[in-house]
């Protein structure tokens, strides 16, 4: 039926003309952008998944960078840690000059002096962005006369790791949690002003006098308390092995469980000295030295070998301590790029999911526009159907 007040053909031709308009919108839109899912309304549920993990990947690139801090952090303190063990050997040096008799201690001393100045710099100077993880304060407490008894004081170090969402949606922010205590850094203290550093510890040698008549000393050698040991009814401590028992605030092995101590058949009084350290060594105080820690009947030279014995213990310490950077270093370095992969993993979800396929829409921009000319030509085509009714008419 042929009608002068409908035109159906037209209506129809100008419907598909819109839907082709439409599509042709979305399609220019993805191509122009890239994306087949720009907004809330191309797909909800993908559009909400897609902007969650976006905000998530910028959390991860956050982490990165504090990684990078970190990372930087610690390889300043293995840095310094690596000087000054160069600077320790060379004390270590001086001190087996100084055992020759013949040479001016005096001399020698000027040169530790400088050393130990070098040493104070190291420990002072490594630091980034502020921190030092070299020089710190530690916590914890201690009774003036068992210093050692809470030892060793503590200081936990955080780098951030990774940010997490679980399946409840909520989120957290790991991190790479590292216990600096005082066997780990160069200088320290804490809140009552014991210095228990690698270098300002105080010398934990501990001798026992020599009997009356006898030019010998006999020593007992101190032990640093581990979290690993267990504590039984009778105050001692042990690691599975051996045991260890306090005396003057010190740990000292033990012969058995019951905390019996071989003084090697010697009863003289137990001896020890905690205000020397690496950092006040001083070569020509030997004979202070000797009568505090070795007894009055000591000969000063005596001294010397204890001198040697901490440095040379500190001198593990800290190239235990460098291997605990270098491994913690090595830890950050693994979880930094675990983070740059996980960052590329979601940036490749996210593309999975709102991404256009440039080639698809560009085969169907091409073929909706051929379809829009095809649809404007049928649009004007059935727009001629009025003219054909008038013609009936003339």
């Amino acid at each position: 039926m042929t009608s002068i007040l409908t035109n159906i053909a037209a209506q129809s031709a100008l419907a598909t003309l819109r839907t082709i308009n439409s599509q042709m919108q979305t399609t220019q839109e993805a191509v122009a952008s890239g994306l087949r899912v720009g907004s809330a309304e191309n797909n909800a549920a993908y559009w909400s998944i897609a902007t969650t993990m976006r905000s998530d990947n910028g959390a991860i690139s956050a982490v990165e960078d504090a990684l990078g801090l970190g990372a930087a952090k610690v390889d300043v303190a293995y840095a310094g840690m690596e000087a000054a063990i160069d600077v320790v050997k060379e004390i270590k040096k001086k001190l087996v000059t100084a055992t020759e008799g013949s040479v001016d201690k005096g001399k020698i001393q000027d040169e530790i002096s400088q050393l130990q100045d070098q040493l104070r710099s190291i420990a002072e100077g490594a630091n980034f962005a502020g921190e030092s993880l070299l020089k710190a304060e530690m916590t914890g407490t201690a009774a003036d006369s068992d210093a050692y008894d809470s030892y060793p004081l503590t200081d936990k170090k955080t780098v951030v790791s990774s940010f997490v969402r679980d399946s409840n949606g909520n989120v957290s922010v790991k991190t790479v949690d590292f216990l600096t205590s005082s066997r780990d850094v160069l200088l320290s203290s804490n809140t009552s002003g014991l210095s228990w550093g690698i270098l300002d510890m105080g010398v934990i040698f501990d001798g026992i006098e020599p009997r009356s008549g006898e030019e010998t000393t006999q020593n007992l050698e101190t032990y640093h308390y581990s979290s690993s040991w267990q504590l039984n009814d009778h105050g001692v401590y042990s690691d599975g092995t051996d045991f260890y028992t306090r005396l003057n605030g010190l740990f000292v092995k033990a012969t058995d469980a019951s905390g019996n101590i071989d003084y090697n058949n010697t009863t003289s009084d137990f001896a020890h000295l905690t205000n020397l350290s690496i950092m006040t060594i001083d070569v020509t105080a030997l004979d202070l030295y000797s009568g505090v820690v070795l007894g009055a009947d000591a000969d000063p030279e005596w001294m010397m070998d204890v001198l040697l014995y901490h440095v040379d213990r500190q001198l593990n310490v800290m190239a235990e301590t460098a291997s605990k950077f270098g491994s913690l270093s090595k830890r950050i370095e693994l979880q930094s790029g675990f983070a740059a992969k996980l960052s590329d993993a979601i940036d490749s979800g996210i593309g999975r999911l709102v991404d256009a396929d440039m080639n698809e829409q560009s085969t169907r921009l091409k073929a909706l526009q051929t379809q829009q000319q095809l649809g404007i030509q049928a649009l004007s085509i059935a727009n001629t159907q009025p003219e054909n009714v008038i013609q009936l008419f003339r």
